[in-house]
């Protein structure tokens, strides 16, 4: 079977999974927990000063990153959320703050939007990247929703400059194995709303 028909039909049950966690993590508090294990893990400063942290805005079942994306703002931290561009084309990054109003993106997504003037909030390229999953592996491999967003937008950027992507989740999204290839970018952690795990 080729690695994609095994992503294809291994997303079919993720999704299921995922969607039978979330409502008993929520209750529990998931997206709270997940913002203490990032500070638990000493995630809260990028690797400069004046860098950026990448959120993402929540859809379906994805685990909720609003409560951290808040307490980042608060601490000083410029925050950015993700703008779906084209079809096969890398994720841009905008400046975000708690309150403000989002349009409507590309495959349901928010972000933030142009000024009055027409004009859109200044691109900012992010040092650390929040990068939501359907289901995660222990070597870091990560199931997306198969249209390679995250995939394209990390390796540009690693050509570039160090970057840390973070992957996301319930605790109850790991799995085995994710069915992978060359084209996969690996996540430097992959935190969740029970654990912490750095991969080496």
């Amino acid at each position: 079977m080729s690695v994609a028909r095994e992503k294809k039909e291994l997303r079919l049950t993720a999704k299921a999974q995922r969607r039978g966690q979330a409502q008993a993590a929520v209750a529990a508090g998931a997206a709270e927990k997940l913002a203490d294990n990032f500070s638990q893990a000493g995630l809260d400063t990028p690797l400069n000063p004046s860098g950026a942290i990448a959120g993402y805005w929540p859809m379906s079942d994805e685990i909720d990153v609003r409560p951290l994306m808040a307490r980042l703002f608060d601490a000083g931290q410029t925050v950015a959320l993700p703008v779906v561009v084209a079809p096969e084309a890398p994720l841009i990054f905008r400046r975000w703050q708690p309150d403000m109003a989002l349009d409507a993106g590309g495959f349901g997504t928010f972000h933030p939007p142009g000024d009055p003037l027409g004009i859109n909030e200044p691109e900012i390229i992010p040092d650390l990247l929040l990068i939501p999953l359907l289901a995660f592996d222990t070597q870091g491999f990560r199931l997306g929703w198969g249209g390679g967003f995250y995939d394209r937008t990390l390796a540009g950027l690693r050509a570039a400059s160090p970057v840390i992507a973070v992957g996301v989740a319930y605790y109850g999204q790991q799995i085995d194995a994710v069915p992978h290839t060359p084209e996969d970018e690996v996540l430097d952690w992959i935190i969740t709303d029970e654990d912490v795990l750095e991969i080496r």
